[in-house]
């Protein structure tokens, strides 16, 4: 059986933080991951959708960072370039089918929003760099835990075969909604923590992105900033995506329902977004190069059955995600279980950092 002192289940930005922290500070980490990429819901595609280091974001995008120090402050230690979000020219809104899009002149932002250069995957990749890539397994899935003397004994799918896992602290680096469905614990959590982690919404895995890649930002142009808001759809929020290399691009959040998606099927709905682009952007929005549709509802490895409905950032609760006998043992660090910022990419790094201090504390004792 393999072992570590800290096994972190979730290479997404706060499991990658986590294990970042700990390996700095001489902890040997092991970090397991289900998919066959870093990242998560951070998920960063060129055109075509394949991932890449500079290009578009298909989950999170922005933060803030006079709001959001944790962000600000990680993102200036890996040395990353940022830069603001367009918001030159005028914004439509739609709000009829019936009445022609208006156009009206933005107010003045007190919170500009910042886009990671190549795309929020940047600091994924930043992040991994300072972690051995042999303490990184991708295509593992953490599928059980259970309490044994001094630890943790986990199994890990790989390959379609089973192996184990020690380790005398988990981090669990995900969602608690999907910690609760998909991983078996003996014994089983208490059922006020396991209530608990149901009950927690999932930031994105309801929500649908639509991006639509041009060869020139033809907005801006015509003197609009490329954001619209619509009550028609099925586009409700929609705002410019064009990258720092210059790749011009739109992207919208759709407002249809994700049981209705998959009822209307992935071409109709992209047909449909561009025909609303045509109409808030003008003839020009026909014609893409490239369109990418990206249903996080429909990915098993964020969302949940519960997920297809929703869809509002978690509210932050207080910090006690794990009792009874797991209380020192399991810790849990998705951005949902943050104090502050839950749910946005903020979020991930408070909970994950809390998590590291935590035990950092425990371990000094011993």
């Amino acid at each position: 059986m393999k072992a570590c002192r800290v096994a972190v289940v979730g290479a997404g930005l706060a499991g990658l933080y986590a294990a970042r922290a700990l390996h700095a500070s001489g902890i040997d980490v092991m970090v397991l991951e289900a998919r066959d990429r870093l990242g998560g819901r951070i998920l960063t595609t060129d055109e075509l959708g394949r991932p890449a280091e500079d290009g578009f974001d298909l989950g999170p995008s922005w933060y803030w960072p006079q709001m959001q120090p944790a962000m600000e402050t990680l993102i200036s230690e890996l040395g990353l370039p940022s830069f603001a979000q367009n918001s030159e020219g005028d914004v439509i809104f739609e709000r009829m089918s019936r009445e022609k899009p208006q156009r009206y002149r933005p107010t003045l932002q007190e919170q500009q929003s910042l886009r990671l250069s190549g795309g929020t995957g940047s600091a994924v990749h930043a992040l991994a760099k300072e972690i051995p890539a042999d303490r990184i397994l991708l295509d593992s899935t953490v599928t059980a835990m259970a309490l044994s003397d001094g630890g943790v004994n986990l199994t890990v799918k790989r390959s379609q075969k089973s192996a184990d896992l020690r380790a005398e602290r988990v981090v669990a680096a995900l969602p608690p909604r999907l910690l609760e469905a998909n991983v078996t614990f003996s014994p089983g959590q208490d059922v006020q923590t396991a209530v608990r982690w149901r009950d927690t919404a999932t930031w994105m895995a309801p929500h649908a992105k639509f991006f639509a890649v041009y060869d020139e930002p033809f907005w801006l142009t015509a003197g609009l900033s490329g954001t619209a808001q619509s009550m028609v759809g099925p586009l409700v929020e929609i705002h410019d995506a064009t990258s720092a290399s210059g790749k011009a691009a739109l992207f919208g959040f759709l407002g249809i329902g994700a049981d209705q998606r998959v009822t209307l099927g992935e071409e109709v709905l992209k047909q449909a977004c561009l025909a609303q682009l045509s109409r808030l952007f003008g003839a020009d929005a026909l014609k893409p190069r490239a369109v990418l549709l990206k249903d996080w509802a429909a990915d098993p490895l964020t969302a949940t059955a519960a997920d297809r409905v929703g869809g509002g950032h978690p509210l932050p609760g207080s910090a006690q995600w794990v009792s009874g006998a797991w209380k020192d043992r399991l810790i849990l660090a998705g951005s949902e279980t943050s104090p502050s910022e839950s749910g946005y990419l903020a979020g991930a790094v408070i909970a994950a950092g809390r998590a590291v201090a935590d035990i950092l504390s425990i371990m000094e004792c011993k």
